[in-house]
């Protein structure tokens, strides 16, 4: 019940409902002003144009009888008048005798007449002069109302014209009736053409209600279809159009301003990241050779060694760490650059395979020192798009790696660099394999950070800075490349993937 009563409280709250009520109730006044127009002014307007119709007519019989029309027959323009205004009309002369009658029974008005002073309180005197007197008379034997005129001529005949207004009061009643018929058929025609006209109105409406409420979300893809006419509602879905593309324009900005103050926001909060892992990594990393520089430092100050020799072999360790803690110093700003971006690349178009050709000539006497067996097929051209300053440093840390760790399985010690090309997603991939231990389980993600070193018991001679492949991460997250490491049965493998030129 409640939902029925939520339902049509809903439906008159319509545009088409209140259109449609409005104009009920506009119908319904104008009919009702009309019946009382009619109930209150009709009869009296009436009884007026008869009052003024008697006068005309007596004056114009007052003027036949004064002889100034003589070319008219009289009796025939009495006769015309009668059934014209639906008269009775009785004259008579100075001696009471009758001169014309277009009734004869009503002769009884003459009767009637001379006692209209005693049954004055069944007349209404309407007008009254020296020559004539108008009065609305009621007739009990026929229970009619009439108007009746008693006036005496110029030439001294005396003049009765009667009028029936029973007439006008049952066209009064008969008029209401039309107007009430008539109301019922307008609202019944106003209820389709309310319905046909408010949904041609409404639903402009309806699409401007819909874009306002988008525009409130802040949805701006929805406009409104201008058209050219020139009314009210195509000038309102105009200034909305207008509106909605000010403040998409407007939103906009903010949002890039809002955008760009989150960038110089995270640049910021990197940048003193970076400073902070900088800081913690390098005072990390410098402890072992400031204390070797120190350590060696003051027994050169203190003459530990008298002798040529030894002091030359400290000033070669102080010179030594002196160096390493420059390249260190120098890795670290560049793989911070790296991780956060600030590393601009040069890429451009050349052979991998090249790349790899000098690599391993650099490596060669390291190579041959491990006496390792390296496998390369360099006889097919690869042209890969990238920087190949970058990619070198990559395939230089694996092929580095590959050689601090290769060790003999099963009677082989090697190490495999391979191409493989993917032509479908229009990428390479490069493998750089080695015979000896698999990387622990634990290991996998953490030989990417920086200074992890799986093997805890490697020296400073043996185990490098632990940056390389914090190196490689940087570098192919730059280029949002695939890379890893892969453990075989009897040794590891190394991969990353670059695009093709």
């Amino acid at each position: 019940m409640k939902q029925k009563q939520s339902k049509f409280k809903n439906a008159i709250k319509t545009f088409n409902a209140k259109m449609f009520l409005t104009l009920c109730i506009t119908i319904l006044c104008v009919i009702f002003f009309l019946i009382a127009l009619n109930n209150f002014a009709l009869e009296k307007f009436y009884l007026y144009s008869k009052n003024k119709t008697l006068k005309t007519v007596y004056n114009n019989l007052n003027s036949y009888y004064n002889g100034k029309n003589h070319e008219i027959d009289i009796e025939q323009e009495l006769e015309e008048i009668a059934i014209k205004n639906n008269f009775d009309i009785l004259i008579k002369d100075k001696d009471n005798i009758n001169i014309y009658s277009t009734n004869k029974n009503f002769y009884s008005v003459l009767r009637e007449s001379a006692k209209l002073e005693e049954k004055s309180d069944r007349e209404k005197i309407l007008e009254n002069n020296e020559k004539y007197k108008i009065i609305k008379q009621k007739d009990f034997k026929n229970g009619l109302n009439y108007i009746m005129l008693l006036g005496k001529l110029d030439n001294g005949y005396y003049l009765f014209i009667r009028l029936p207004i029973t007439s006008i009061q049952d066209s009064v009643r008969i008029s209401n009736k039309f107007l009430i018929l008539i109301a019922g058929f307008t609202i019944f025609i106003s209820a389709i053409l309310v319905y046909i006209i408010s949904k041609k109105v409404s639903e402009p409406i309806s699409e401007l209600n819909k874009i306002a409420k988008n525009v409130a979300n802040l949805d701006f893809s929805h406009k409104y279809i201008e058209t050219d006419v020139d009314d009210e509602i195509n000038n309102l879905g105009k200034s909305i159009n207008i509106m909605s593309e000010r403040l998409e324009i407007t939103i906009n900005k903010l949002k890039n301003t809002n955008n760009e103050l989150e960038r110089d926001i995270e640049e910021k909060s990197k940048i003193d990241e970076m400073r902070k892992s900088f800081i913690s990594d390098v005072s990390h990393e410098l402890k072992t050779p400031i204390a070797l520089i120190q350590g060696y430092s003051e027994g050169l100050l203190e003459n530990v060694n008298s002798d040529d020799e030894s002091r030359k072999f400290y000033a070669e360790v102080i010179l030594d760490e002196t160096n390493k803690m420059d390249r260190l110093v120098k890795q670290l700003l560049e793989l911070m650059k790296l991780e956060y971006g600030k590393r601009e690349f040069n890429n451009t178009t050349f052979d991998i395979v090249e790349l790899e050709r000098e690599v391993i000539r650099k490596s060669k006497l390291l190579i041959g020192e491990k006496n390792v067996n390296l496998i390369f097929d360099d006889k097919e051209k690869i042209m890969v798009y990238a920087d190949d300053f970058y990619i070198e440093q990559v395939i230089t840390n694996y092929l580095t790696n590959s050689i601090k760790n290769v060790k003999e399985i099963n009677g082989k010690k090697e190490i495999r660099i391979e191409n493989k090309l993917d032509k479908k997603n229009n990428k390479v991939r490069i493998n750089v394999y080695n015979t000896g231990d698999k990387i622990a389980k634990e290991d996998i993600e953490r030989i990417w950070k920086r200074f992890y070193k799986a093997d805890k018991s490697r020296n400073r001679d043996k185990g490098g800075s632990g940056i390389g492949l914090a190196f490689v991460k940087a570098i192919m997250n730059n280029y949002k490349s695939d890379y890893g490491v892969i453990n075989h049965k009897d040794g590891v493998e190394f991969y990353f993937e670059i695009l093709l030129g």
